[in-house]
This record gives structure tokens, sequence and C-alpha cells, in this order.
């Protein structure tokens, strides 16, 4: 079956990956429809509101290595022409765009800010700079015998690497040692995939840390006491050591709404709501899709001509009818693992923790690292954007916890998980319980496509799934791969290029599928469509 608007291409899921396909679609001359089971779009980008609070699951910077990313953000939500308002409140200088007619974002919505960028860890109540720098601060934090055996085992690390990296762990020891792995990065990752390190492949740290090390680290220092670079696109920065990122004025969903209002003007199907519950095939390719209405229950079947997929691997493959698929494929499929994600909304009048000098704590998110709290990671959402706090006096806080669906705290009703997120953060003297205003549950599925379980099989599953003609998988669960928005967008344009003939499948594996991509100014213009 050729491609054609009589037998539309589908869209499974509205998430950055789902959107950014559809305007390629679009821009194709094609008239998709897209299928979203949620009530809203944008996937785990969405914005969710609570009494006016915006809050951002999980923290999504704008920024990219690629120059096509950037652009196409920025095309939508242009950048600030004027200072926010914690910009002014603080005087503090920050990227303006030169154009005449750019948005002031004290009267304007549709605004993209330029953000300041600072993220730290909390160990041993105190914070420390992320990356570890070796700042006096941190010497004197850390104390002579600490700093003495993390420098020792970083030499042995860099002399005797281990060799073959087998796990997660061998990962991080060749390039932080052992001393330092285990005091900064071995609990936090260890909360956040519920299993050892040991058992964690290394691959997931090639996507999600890659250049980043020791030596790294240093050398970031070295050139930062030359100055910095300020700019937008940061070229030369290493992704985890950037200093500035875009951020739409009222959370990432925002960008993610916009596109799918341009869609559906430009004529796209955009139904929320809505699950895609099979997929029919006649013969080798897929013929039509089956769908179920989430308030009615009713379900129907649609002709298509190809399918787009950003569903969880596990669900499109027991979707497939009419076409048998292999027994190994179903049960790596099956034994994918996932870990699913709590967030805590929590509003209050003030927070006890301050900087050493008693000014205001400005960081993005804090990595916690205190073993004693599940608590894994604390977004203040007053540092990615003012205007994500309905009143700018108190402080809106998201604390992030990492469970498995079915589990105890998945279990855990709303009030009681909620009281317990706030006794972790007091007791670790974050905030006084006292100054709490409001608090909110929300619980995500599927939010981490993990690294163990049967994924060291996932080739067989690549093969076949270049074996359907006209079903092509993008984003993070539909390729199964830790992706960042970017990644994400990079994959639809390739899984587009790839549906039309016009690339190839290669290409949207090649994305985010080293250590090479996307930390390296030499990419700029990876796989981009």
């Amino acid at each position: 079956m050729s491609l054609d608007n009589d037998h539309p291409i589908v869209i499974i899921g509205a998430g950055p990956a789902g959107l950014t396909a559809a305007a390629a679609l679009v821009e194709h001359g094609f008239t998709p429809i897209i299928f979203e089971t949620e009530a809203q779009v944008g996937g785990i980008s969405k914005t969710l509101v609570h009494n006016e609070n915006r809050l951002d699951i999980g923290g999504h910077r704008f920024f990219s290595k690629n120059d096509k990313v950037m652009t196409w953000w920025l095309e939508r939500m242009a950048l600030q022409g004027a200072p926010a308002a914690d910009d002014l409140a603080l005087a503090r200088a920050v990227p303006l765009s030169a154009t005449p007619d750019a948005p002031d974002p004290e009267s304007e919505d549709r605004v993209m800010l330029s953000r300041s960028r600072l993220s730290r860890i909390y160990f041993l109540r105190s914070l420390f700079d992320y990356p570890i720098s070796l700042s006096g601060s941190t010497l004197a934090k850390l104390g002579p015998v600490r700093i003495a055996r993390i420098g020792a085992s970083y030499l042995r690390a860099r002399l005797l690497p281990v060799r073959p990296e087998a796990s997660l762990e061998d990962f991080m020891v060749n390039r932080f040692g052992r001393e330092l792995y285990g005091l900064f990065f071995r609990d936090y990752t260890e909360k956040l995939w519920g299993v050892p390190c040991t058992e964690i492949e290394p691959s997931w740290g090639a996507q999600r840390i890659k250049g980043l090390s020791v030596s790294t680290a240093i050398r970031h220092a070295l050139r930062s006491l030359f100055g910095r670079d300020d700019s937008v696109s940061q070229a030369e920065t290493e992704t985890s050591l950037i200093g500035r990122f875009l951020y739409p004025k009222l959370g990432p969903g925002q960008l993610w709404e916009a596109v799918a209002e341009e869609l559906q003007t430009a004529g796209a199907d955009l139904r929320l709501r809505t699950e895609v519950i099979g997929i029919r095939f006649e013969g080798e390719a897929a013929a039509a899709v089956v769908i179920r209405h989430a308030q009615t229950g009713d379900t129907e079947e649609l002709a298509c001509s190809g399918v787009l997929s950003t569903m969880p691997l596990a669900e499109l493959v027991t979707c497939v009818r009419g076409r048998e698929v292999p027994a190994q494929v179903a049960e790596i499929a099956r034994g994918l693992p996932y870990r699913d994600f709590m967030t805590v909304g929590l509003l209050v009048s003030r927070l006890t923790l301050t900087n050493p000098d008693a000014s205001p704590v400005l960081d993005n998110w804090i990595y916690i690292q205190e073993p004693e709290v599940r608590l894994g990671r604390l977004q203040i959402f007053n540092n990615w954007s003012p205007y994500l706090v309905a009143d700018q006096s108190k402080v809106w806080l998201g604390l992030e916890y990492f469970c498995d669906e079915g589990d105890e705290m998945w279990e855990t009703p709303d009030a009681d998980f909620a009281a317990m997120a706030a006794r972790e953060l007091a007791s670790i003297g974050i905030i006084d319980e006292a100054d709490i205003v409001d608090t909110v549950v929300h619980r995500v599925k599927k939010a981490y496509p993990a690294y163990f379980g049967t994924y060291a099989r996932f080739g067989e599953i690549h093969e076949w799934l270049d074996t359907l003609p006209n079903v092509v998988v993008m984003g993070r669960n539909g390729m199964h791969r830790y992706n960042n928005m970017d990644h994400s967008m990079l994959s639809a344009w390739a899984a587009v290029d790839a549906l039309l003939g016009t690339g190839t499948r290669a290409a949207v594996w090649d994305v985010n599928a080293d250590d090479t991509y996307h930390e390296s100014a030499d990419d700029r213009n990876a796989p981009s469509g």
C-alpha cells in the first residue's frame, strides 16, 4: 500500500516524537492522525497545573547541539526580548533577542526564556557542585582523608581501568574512580533504577553521561577561569556542563500545546484519550489500526498506509494482528523493564536551605545523595521559570521518587505519600514542615526505559522491527532508549524519512546511539532528517 491521505499515516503518541513527526509529515503534504491515550499532549514533557501552579514532570532543559532542533523550537516560541521577573529581581544579566519585536515575558506568554543552569548534589547536609569541582569549598566539605582517597582511586582507575566495561558501575568507576563513584553517583543511580549498578548495561552511561569525566570537568573548570560561554548555542560546551538553556515561560508543555494547535490548524487529526490496541497487517504490511475510545470504551478500526509508533515495545508487539511475531521477540519485549515515577508538588512559604552566605538557592534541581531518604531529586520550579508559580513569594518544589508500578510507593495513598515526602525533605534540613502550603501527587508510568532485564538481547527486537515495511518506531519508549527531548525529535525526523523512503531505518537507531553523539561539538548536525 502506498502512502496517501485516503489511507492516512497513523502516529501513536502525542509526545515530542509524535508531534515532531506529525509536523514533518504536514510539511510533506500529508494529514496524519495522531492518537494519544492521555487527555493532554506532551508525554512526559507536558506541564501539569495544580491550583494555578505549574509542574514540569522531570525538568526539561530546551538545549541541543543540533542546530535544526534549536531553530525549530525558536520558530515556535521566540526568545525573550526583555528580562524575566527573577532576572529583574536579581539584577541578573541574560542574553536577549536582538529582534525589535521580541516578546517581553512580563507582558506576553508565548516566549522562550533564557535560563541559567545550576544543579548540585546534596550530600552530608551540604551542597556540592555538579559535576564535582576541585574548589576550596568542595575540598573543605569533603575533608583531607576523603580527598586523598578520591585522588588515589581516580589514579588507580586511570592506570588500571576495568576491561571490558560489563556494567554501569565499570563505566562510572573508569571515569570517576571508585571512591568518587561511591560518594556521588552510586546511591542516586540505584534509587533511580531500583537495582545495583552492576546489573545495568554500560550503554546507559554512554547515552546519558557521555563525555563527562573528572578530566573533562577539570578542563571545563580551567576554561571557566577565562570566561564562560553564555551564548544560547554553547557550541563548545559538554551538555552535562552547559551553563544556560532555553525554557518556555509556562513550562515545556506550553510549546507542545502550541505545536498541537499548529498541526490541527494545518488539518492534522489529533485524537486525545484514544488508545491504539491493535495493528492489523495484510501480508507483511500494516493496513489498519484498532482504537479504543477511553470515554465510551467503544472500539473502531481505521485503515492506514503507515504507522509511526512511540508506544512501549511490549505493547506494540501485543498489538500486532494478522502477522506472526517470533516467540523470542515477544519474550524479549515482555522482559524489557521500565522505572515508573512519582512526583510530589510541594508549595512552601520558604526553604530552610540556603547557600553558605545565606543567599537564596538558585538551583534548577538538586540531586539528593543522602542515603537515609528515598527522595531522588528535588526540582525548584521558581528557578526554571518564575511564571510557573502563582504566588512568586512562595517556593514551588517537585520531589521526585522512582518506583515500579504496583509497588509499595506506587500504591501509597496520595495524602500519605505527600506527608512522607514532606517528612523526608524536612529530615535532611531543606524545609520546615510548618511552612507547607499545598501538596499534590502525580504518577507517571514507564517514565524510564531500563537497561537490564532482557535488554541485553534487544538486538533481536531491532532486527524484527526492521522487517515491518511501513511501521517505524521512534522516541523514548518506542525505541526503549533513554532519550532526551531533542533525541526524540531527531528520531522522529529520521523515522519520517525512513517511512517516506528518503532516509534509512539505520538513521533512526543512530540517534543517541553512542558516546560521540550529542556531547561532541563535531556532531552539531547529526541526523536531522
